[in-house]
């Protein structure tokens, strides 16, 4: 049989996140999410798409001569092929991100595999929903990101570090600040009070070609 997804774009840019920022990259972007973040900048996926085959999307990856594919949504988890895109992915010899909103086992997960998981704020309005069993399922490559959009998140971020052990991981946690809400220079500040080993990250491809931009 045939495995199939509902995909909202294919398009090769540059990471704007995680420690790959900067980095060309192919980006698969499936269609669905299971939740309704308030600052969500991608809510053009939580609907329509088309359906692809996984062979027809592993080659269209290939064909960029890029080493590094990222699936990502929406919420790729919400589709069970997904777990075979990554897969095969892998099995291509490319360099596999899964972006996961932390809502979702990912105990399925290839090992080959990095995931960068999004674990939510209370000014998204998910917090509640994170599957915290999550975290037992981190390897050393894998990141964790925070996107805050307040002092109540990075608040609440860093009682998460401290609980579930996160400060003192080979890859340190991702600290994101919600475009047009909480300036950059703010959250660096209080990191840097804090002395919190992390990593301050702006959206990059946001930085490039405007926070409107799609397809990048």
């Amino acid at each position: 049989m045939t495995t199939t997804l509902r995909v909202h774009e294919v398009f090769h840019s540059l990471q704007g996140e995680s420690s790959h920022a900067g980095r060309r990259c192919v980006f698969i972007r499936l269609t669905g999410c299971n939740l309704r973040c308030a600052w969500c900048d991608t809510k053009e996926a939580y609907e329509g798409g088309d359906e692809r085959t996984v062979d027809g999307l592993v080659a269209e990856a290939v064909q960029y001569g890029c080493s590094l594919v990222e699936v990502t949504g929406g919420e790729p988890l919400l589709q069970p092929g997904a777990l075979t895109l990554l897969r095969r992915l892998c099995d291509e010899g490319l360099e596999v991100l899964l972006e996961t909103n932390g809502a979702r086992p990912t105990a399925g997960v290839d090992p080959r595999v990095t995931t960068i998981l999004d674990i939510k704020c209370p000014s998204s309005g998910e917090a509640t929903r994170m599957i915290w069993d999550n975290l037992a399922h981190l390897r050393p490559r894998d990141e964790v990101k925070f996107v805050l959009a307040d002092r109540n998140d990075y608040r609440y971020a860093c009682q998460v570090m401290a609980r579930h052990g996160l400060l003192g991981r080979s890859v340190p946690p991702l600290l994101s600040a919600v475009w047009g809400r909480l300036e950059p220079a703010t959250l660096a500040r209080w990191v840097l009070e804090d002395r919190l080993d992390v990593r301050v990250q702006v959206q990059l491809h946001k930085v490039i070609w405007g926070p409107d931009a799609r397809g990048v």
